[in-house]
């Protein structure tokens, strides 16, 4: 089938027993994950039988795709089409800045997904890190939040600059004056001295 004929939804209390029995068979935590049930979006076939699975699990403005489940692996990968679809409008409505995931399928890799380096790894939600996990990540927009942060610095280091600057004019203006006063004090020494030659001998005038 192609991923046109799935149709795709937010789980249901009456899909519990379909999504119990699905993660029970793919070895997957059912009890923890029938508590957040509504965190998964379900893929439908004509029949209105539940094919496949994905939970997208939300903390600030980031997302995380968790516990995908299929009833058929030789559909695995339309069935993903038709959830990524789904989900990425699940992002865009909750106005998402980045998604993760820890799913090990090739697909996520094509749909854009990337290993997490050490600078996007602490963007990382505190409530989903967990040691030896490994990541993949996607940007779907620039935080706002973050060139908000960004501006700031920007503006407190032009600040910063301006009274750098203003502290060197200052500076050079006190150097200038000190300059200046010695320069005059200089010329009165000199015409001091020369006035006291003067009247110790007042030959040199004359000569």
């Amino acid at each position: 089938m192609t991923p046109t004929s799935y149709r795709v939804r937010r789980a249901v209390v009456d899909d519990r027993d379909a999504l119990v029995a699905l993660w029970e068979t793919m070895k997957l935590p059912a009890g923890e994950l029938e508590k957040r049930l509504t965190e998964f979006q379900v893929a439908v076939n004509e029949h209105q039988e539940i094919v496949g699975a994905l939970g997208i699990r939300l903390a600030s403005k980031h997302g995380q795709l968790h516990n995908e489940a299929f009833t058929d692996f030789a559909q695995a990968d339309s069935i993903r089409e038709a959830l990524w679809e789904r989900m990425q409008s699940v992002a865009t409505n909750h106005g998402l800045v980045r998604l993760w995931t820890t799913e090990s399928a090739p697909f996520w890799s094509r749909s854009g997904f990337a290993p997490a380096g050490g600078d996007e790894l602490k963007r990382l939600p505190n409530p989903w890190e967990k040691a030896g996990e490994r990541w993949l990540t996607l940007k779907l927009r620039d935080d706002p939040e973050e060139i908000m942060n960004v501006d700031q610095e920007f503006a407190m280091f032009m600040e910063a600059e301006k009274q750098r600057s203003r502290q060197m004019m200052d500076q050079a203006k006190m150097l200038k004056l000190l300059a200046t006063l010695l320069a005059i004090g200089l010329f009165l020494i000199v015409i001091s001295i020369g006035a006291w030659m003067a009247i110790k001998n007042p030959s040199l005038l004359r000569r």
